[in-house]
């Protein structure tokens, strides 16, 4: 026959079901899920972030060598580019931080382990997006600026517009994790 029993883990009370002859322990699974969700938002916040970095590098480097050959003089100014696509995996970086120095408080309820999925994916999705219009916008503007100097300033303006994309990312993801609490809490 099934017995619920009333168990107490982490501050929250959850329920316990013992089906015989197997025993299932639903708060371990909790337990579990719950770190398991948190622990993807430290990995897409990273991964995401460093895919949109490494996009941004690639696609800009090759219009920095290509014009490279044409205006060497040119090479340190357009370096900008790139510098500003790393910088992508480094918003990654500080939110998977703060994520993974969160995920071993005691009291962590389960939807702190969704807040911290959706700041995972808010600056990882934010930074692949940014990193993509970084080496678009570098690869096109570090040709045209090549070829006609006075394009320079133009082309580090957008290039802000598109790093701001990753920025705005990263605070929303910080948001959400400074939102988690370390208890549960039921009721208005």
């Amino acid at each position: 026959m099934d017995t619920i029993d009333y168990v107490a883990l982490d501050l929250c009370p959850s329920y316990s079901v013992s089906i015989t002859p197997q025993t299932h322990d639903v708060t371990s699974m909790l337990t579990t899920r719950k770190t398991f969700f948190g622990a993807m938002g430290c990995a897409v916040a990273i991964i995401f972030s460093v895919f949109g970095a490494a996009y941004g590098t690639a696609k800009s480097s090759g219009a920095i060598f290509h014009s490279g050959v044409l205006r060497p003089d040119r090479l340190m100014q357009n370096i900008i580019c790139p510098i500003m696509a790393q910088i992508l995996s480094i918003y990654g970086l500080v939110v998977a931080v703060i994520i993974s120095g969160r995920l071993n408080k005691r009291g962590l309820a389960l939807h702190n382990g969704f807040l911290f999925l959706a700041a995972g994916l808010s600056v990882g999705m934010c930074g692949l997006a940014a990193g993509f219009a970084i080496g678009v916008i570098g690869d096109s503007g570090v040709r045209a600026s090549t070829q006609q100097p006075r394009l320079y300033v133009g082309m580090i303006l957008i290039l802000i517009f598109a790093e701001v994309l990753g920025l705005y990312g990263t605070i929303i993801g910080i948001m959400l994790v400074s939102n988690a609490v370390n208890d549960c809490q039921f009721g208005p």
